[in-house]
């Protein structure tokens, strides 16, 4: 997904010639604390809240406050990784978007990424989750995906988290169904460390009454 793809339509640029009290309604508004100021097009930089707070007098012009404009944005065919980079690295909480030729096209908020991330990952979809410790030699995963599907079942996403100063790696894997019991038993019987599973709902079919009652009968 492009950055240019994840721009809101609902979040206008702040005009130099517009007030400190204009901004700090349209922060409100939209829960930020950063607006892009752009002038005919031209993106001027990325106006903190904690710079329009210092101001006393709210009718006073942005374009005359004594503020520092961050240089922050990405161009219109950045991934959204980079977005989520940059938002990170700078704590900022909207970024705006410029097309080749540095035009301003819009700004993509903190909200907007989050959305983008839940698509991306397949958040709001049915499925269990499963996480594996494995070695980063051992991260394949053409056989992780072969031991899914032979349990009828899909990877709906996945995700790595390596960890500093080991050769061990953090696999998150979300499944297509929530009975994954068997898928479990199946990485385990290859040796894949189980270290987390979340919403495993069993289906409970009536196998396991039939066997305890089978057992009590026995035991007679």
């Amino acid at each position: 997904m492009f950055a240019e793809e994840l721009i809101s339509n609902q979040i206008p640029s702040l005009k130099p010639e517009q007030t400190v009290q204009v901004a700090l309604d349209r922060l409100n508004e939209f829960k930020l604390k950063h607006l892009a100021v752009v002038n005919k097009g031209v993106f001027l930089g990325l106006l903190m809240e904690e710079d329009l707070l210092e101001v006393a007098d709210h009718s006073v012009k942005v374009v005359d406050i004594p503020s520092t404009l961050i240089n922050a944005f990405v161009l219109s065919a950045a991934h959204t990784y980079d977005v989520i980079r940059l938002m990170s690295q700078m704590k900022l909480t909207a970024v705006p978007v410029l097309d080749q030729q540095k035009k301003y096209l819009g700004v993509i908020s903190i909200n907007d990424v989050i959305d983008a991330v839940g698509e991306q990952f397949a958040v709001t979809e049915t499925g269990g989750i499963i996480v594996l410790e494995i070695g980063n030699r051992d991260n394949s995963l053409a056989h992780i995906a072969q031991i899914v599907e032979a349990d009828n079942a899909q990877v709906l996403s996945s995700s790595v988290n390596a960890f500093a100063d080991t050769t061990r790696l953090e696999l998150t894997l979300k499944i297509n169904k929530t009975d994954i019991t068997g898928l479990v038993a199946s990485f385990e019987r290859y040796n894949y460390h189980v270290k987390e599973v979340y919403n495993n709902i069993k289906i409970d079919d009536g196998s396991q009454e039939r066997f305890d009652s089978f057992m009590n009968y026995l035991n007679v």
